[in-house]
């Protein structure tokens, strides 16, 4: 429908509602008059404005109580014609003001908000923002004159009132929008009069009045309740900018004109106004100081964004308009503003590092100076007794005062004041806590260190996060870096790597934190990791003085030779009390940092292997700020690297297989592979030199381990000299040296266990037989009915002729060929990996009799490897097993239970390689032992708990179990021995013994039926048999069951026997 245009139409189209409604107030006729209202259009109705106003107006004044909902209803009316039509008299917008704030007053207390529903009030107040929206032209300044001031001041103090006091969010938020519309600071879509200078000054003026009870109220809003939601806070924070800046803006508070004196007819009103005088702007910047902290510190590290993003535009307002009247407080503003520039919403960041103020550090440097040197002043306690979130506002604020100062970094650190706050700060707040027992207690094994199939994050994502005693944020940690590179980038790199170089000199406890922040300067100083969101960091034109490669190079030589010097370098990191064959504990050593073993405690130990482990992330570090640049230093930081990448201690050894991986990605090799063979000569030259001064240089063995573990078969020949050095050390001073080069020889074993795999593979050979077992037994069929043929016919008597007479026509072709002439007989000589595993092992078979046990262990597994290795060349391998058998029988039969287990493991090996040859030694010296072993120990483990399968007792009947059954198969053992196989195994297929020993019992069983099934078919069915033999003739005697608690495993293994004894009969 078409909306009325006309006034005449519409006035008399509005007139008997308004005159009703004048007659009888009611809500009815109320809804009536607002129905009429909207289909009055704009134009017209903004002629019938003050006739349309007059009746609801009228309903309002009306002397009595009034209900509720007739107010409301009046209240929507008149803010449909407000927000369509514009206040043009002066008359109605100040009667509208006064009537609307009566109804939103107390009867009783008219400076207390009316007790009445939440729906009238918001009405209401919508109504009254309407209303100072419509004011139109200069009216709305009319407010501010002296005369207005108390109304005025009732109206800002009910508005305060209802934004403080009131529960109801949206109350709340639209009392404050209204006393923003009230001080001409709104914000909203629609239109707003931007008063002219003169205006302003007087709005300031009289807002003056006002500013304490604003502010105040504002902050207490602000700093109240979280529940009252972000909208609140943010127009309560946009309210006390305003007001501060519109009141002590610096262009109004400094004109020096002189002011007008009063109307004489003010009386007592003369007292309300306030007269901006230096004096009072002074008093008053003091006061709001305070206010201002209590703002910043509970605003500045809010959860939601808006409100952080508010605080931005409050500094950002305050500091534009009022850096001046607010001096006491630029401080406190920029504080707020540099907390804001690192964070984690991109929309605050951006707005901070957008400011005016980020754009024009240069006025506010001393200011900045001055609060960097004392927030790192204070930065030590507030990091010990604060939360984690007030921690990383903290930080944050410090790494904004060096984004904000860029290349005015270095103008501050070149005050040794600055510099050595800021140095101790970081000191003390990067302080490890360095007593975890794990750090000590986790080692690295062969798995560990020869991994070089695996990928650089592989590595690093196995380093262990530090712990720090006064923060576990990683964030924090985080930021701390960030600080520490922004140093690098702006500072001169020559005078923080000597500071930080000097405190890592001076003492002990600084030693860590000056080289993790050593670290970060170098990565700084080359442009890694440096945000680049806020003014100075855009571009490398912004630097004061940009670090060349060559100034990065000479301070990266200077760090990194303190790094790997001897005191720093060869510390102890386990206890010989406790590891006395750890290749970890250097003869002789010097320095605070090397503490006898005998003192050595927890914390100590720890505090080395983590200075290790961020010494090593150090030389990564510095490795990708150079980039192939490089290259050069390779000489004299790889050795180290490797030495620590055979470290026993966990930790380390990891943090030196990652700084391996980082160098290798920096200087253009693919992997550590290819960065030791492109620079093996010089390593090669430095092991060769150092073993032969091996007392002052015993971490040699575990640079040739690691170089093994991570390079190819191209490293052999490089190594055969330095091999044969070490086999020479071995024979002339084992006992002092085979401790040192165990571990190298079995390095070197794997290694050429996978660089030269042997043919003879054990899984393809059992995986051909079992693919063509049924072709074998189809086989041995043809042959049995040919054989049986042939024996039919000679018994009788046919065919003896013709072979007779094919054996004259057809004479020997042996007797009728020549005999080849033969040659000398001269062995072939061997290849030289084949020569070099035969070579050790003899040495190990010397070894297998050591005292040590740690020593026996490493020697069976190197013995394990050589025959490996040799299984390829069987005429050298069947020698070297017959000499090695006493030594290998004693570890068998008469040593510890560790030794044991792996002599066992050495013997499978053997077994799988040896076959036929080792069938009698084994039948007649080992299994008579293992079969005592196993029915000795199979009561006990029946009867055990579950805690049995954590000891060694369980692991040795295991791995026996596991491994017999394919030895006895690869050794074709007799029936004899079988039987008694079958015997002592027998009971592990109890169901009371533990599930694993039932499993590896199973598999010898598997074996076993292999190798003759018909007769442990008959053997398992003697135990158990799960259906009923009836005789097949009366005279046959019934077959005699048992049951009992092996019928599970047994049926089982009768399925399997059946199916095989079924193939072999075909």
């Amino acid at each position: 429908m078409a909306q009325i245009s006309d006034p005449k139409i519409a006035f008399a189209y509005l007139r008997p509602i308004c005159v009703r409604l004048t007659q009888e107030p009611s809500v009815t006729n109320v809804e009536t008059l607002s129905g009429h209202l909207k289909e009055v259009n704009d134009a017209t109705l903004q002629q019938l404005q003050e006739y349309v106003l007059f009746p609801l107006r009228f309903v309002l004044k009306v002397p009595g109580p009034k209900k509720d909902k007739l107010v409301q209803a009046v209240a929507e009316a008149m803010s449909h014609v407000l927000e369509n039509t514009c206040v043009q008299s002066w008359e109605t917008l100040h009667n509208l003001f006064s009537e609307l704030c009566l109804c939103l007053c107390s009867p009783t207390d008219p400076g207390k908000p009316a007790d009445t529903s939440e729906e009238l009030k918001l009405a209401l107040l919508r109504c009254l923002d309407a209303l100072l929206h419509a004011a139109y032209g200069d009216i709305i300044f009319k407010l501010f004159e002296p005369t207005m001031l108390p109304g005025l001041g009732a109206g800002v103090s009910l508005l305060l009132a209802l934004g403080e006091k009131e529960k109801s969010r949206d109350i709340q938020a639209a009392a404050l929008k209204c006393i923003l519309a009230l001080t001409l600071q709104c914000d909203c879509a629609q239109e707003h009069i931007v008063p002219p200078l003169m205006e302003r000054h007087a709005v300031g003026s009289t807002l003056a009045s006002f500013l304490p009870g604003i502010t105040s109220t504002a902050t207490r809003i602000i700093t109240g309740d979280l529940r009252q939601g972000h909208t609140v806070t943010v127009r309560a924070i946009k309210i006390w900018s305003r007001a501060v800046g519109l009141v002590l803006d610096d262009a109004e508070v400094q004109k020096t004109k002189p002011q007008k004196n009063p109307s004489t007819d003010l009386g007592r009103i003369e007292e309300l106004l306030i007269s901006r005088t230096q004096e009072w702007v002074k008093s008053t910047a003091t006061k709001l100081s305070l206010l201002l902290k209590k703002i910043i510190s509970c605003t500045s590290a809010h959860r939601h964004w808006r409100v952080r993003l508010e605080l931005v535009e409050l500094v950002d307002h305050l500091l534009a308009r009022c850096s001046h009247s607010l001096g006491e407080s630029v401080g406190l503003l920029l504080e707020a503003l540099v907390g804001a520039i690192n964070d984690e919403e991109p929309r605050v960041k951006n707005s901070s590092s957008g400011t005016d103020v980020t754009s024009s550090t240069h006025n506010f440097t001393d200011v900045l100076s001055e609060n960097l040197h004392s927030l790192a002043t204070s930065l030590p306690r507030l990091m010990r007794t604060s939360d984690d979130q007030k921690k990383l506002f903290v930080l944050n604020v410090f790494l904004g005062y060096l984004k904000l100062l860029g290349p005015l970094v270095s103008v501050v650190l070149n005050s040794a004041a600055h510099l050595e706050r800021i140095s101790k700060a970081l000191m003390q707040v990067l302080e490890l806590d360095v007593m975890d027992v794990c750090i000590i207690e986790e080692r690295s094994y062969a798995s560990v260190i020869e991994s070089t199939s695996e990928s650089a994050d592989f590595h690093t994502a196995h380093i262990k996060r530090k712990h720090f005693l006064y923060f576990t944020n990683e964030k924090i940690f985080s930021v701390l870096m960030a600080i520490c590179r922004t140093l690098g980038y702006f500072g001169n790199i020559y005078l923080l790597t000597d500071h930080f170089l000097d405190l890592y000199r001076q003492s002990s406890l600084y030693r860590k934190q000056a080289a993790m922040v050593l670290n970060e300067i170098v990565k700084g100083a080359a442009g890694m990791d440096v945000s680049a969101e806020s003014q100075g960091l855009q571009s490398e034109e912004h630097r004061s003085s940009a670090t060349s490669t060559a100034d990065l190079e000479a301070a990266v030589l200077s760090v990194m030779e303190e790094y790997i010097s001897l005191n720093n370098w060869h510390l102890i990191t386990v206890n010989e009390e406790t590891d006395t064959n750890s290749l970890l504990v250097v003869p002789s050593m010097s320095g605070s940092s090397c503490p006898s073993p005998a003192s050595s405690t927890i914390h100590q130990l720890n505090s080395n292997i983590w200075q290790l482990c961020i010494q090593l992330e150090g030389i990564a570090c510095f490795s990708q700020a150079l980039g192939l640049d490089f290259h050069p230093l390779l000489m004299t930081s790889l050795y180290p690297v490797l030495e620590k990448a055979g470290e026993e201690t966990l930790l380390v050894a990891q943090a030196a297989l990652d700084s391996m991986w980082v160098m290798s990605k920096a200087c253009g090799y693919p992997s550590p592979k290819e960065l030791i063979n492109e620079n093996s000569d010089y390593l090669l030259n430095d092991i060769s030199l150092n073993l032969q001064r091996l007392n002052q240089h015993p971490q040699a063995p575990r640079v040739l381990t690691v170089m093994l573990a991570h390079s190819d078969c191209s490293l052999l020949p490089l190594v055969m000299d330095i091999v044969q050095d070490v086999l020479m050390a071995l024979d002339l001073s084992y006992d002092q040296t085979a401790a040192l080069f165990c571990s190298v020889l079995h390095a070197l074993m794997k290694a050429v266990g996978e660089w030269f795999p042997s043919r003879n593979v054990k899984n393809k050979e059992s995986a051909g037989l079992h693919k063509n077992s049924t072709d074998k037994g189809l086989l041995d069929i043809r042959k049995f009915l040919q054989e049986y043929r042939k024996e039919k016919n000679l018994a009788e008597g046919i065919g003896i002729e013709e072979d007779n007479t094919e054996d004259l026509e057809h004479p020997s072709n042996v007797e009728c060929e020549d005999p080849p002439d033969e040659g000398p007989d001269v062995k072939p000589e061997l290849l030289s990996h084949l020569q070099i595993t035969k070579d050790i092992m003899e040495r190990c078979i010397h070894l297998l009799s050591d005292p040590s046990l740690r020593l026996r262990l490493k020697v069976l597994d190197v013995l394990e490897l050589c025959v490996c290795v040799l299984s390829e060349k069987e005429d050298e391998l069947l020698p070297m097993a017959h000499r090695c058998w006493p030594a290998l029988l004693q570890r068998l039969t008469a040593d510890d239970p560790l030794a044991v287990l792996r002599a066992f493991r050495v013997l499978c090996t053997l077994g799988d390689t040896c076959g036929d040859f080792l069938r009698r030694r084994v039948s007649k010296e080992v299994l008579p032992k293992l079969s005592s072993s196993l029915l000795v120990q199979a009561p006990i483990s029946a009867r055990a708990g579950p805690i049995y399968v954590h000891t060694l007792a369980y692991k040795l009947q295991l791995a026996v179990l596991q491994g017999l059954g394919s030895l006895c198969q690869r050794l074709d053992l007799s029936e004899t021995d079988l039987d008694a196989v079958s015997e002592a195994c027998l009971p592990y297929l109890s169901c009371r013994q533990p599930i694993r020993l039932q499993e590896a019992c199973l598999s010898v069983f598997r074996h076993l039926i292999q190798l003759d099934p018909d007769t442990f078919w008959f053997t398992l069915n003697e135990l158990h048999c799960a259906s009923s033999h009836t005789p097949p003739h009366p005279d046959l005697q019934p077959v005699q069951l048992r049951d009992g608690e092996l019928n599970e495993n047994l049926t089982i293994l009768q399925k399997e026997s059946a199916i095989s004894c079924s193939t072999d009969d075909l």
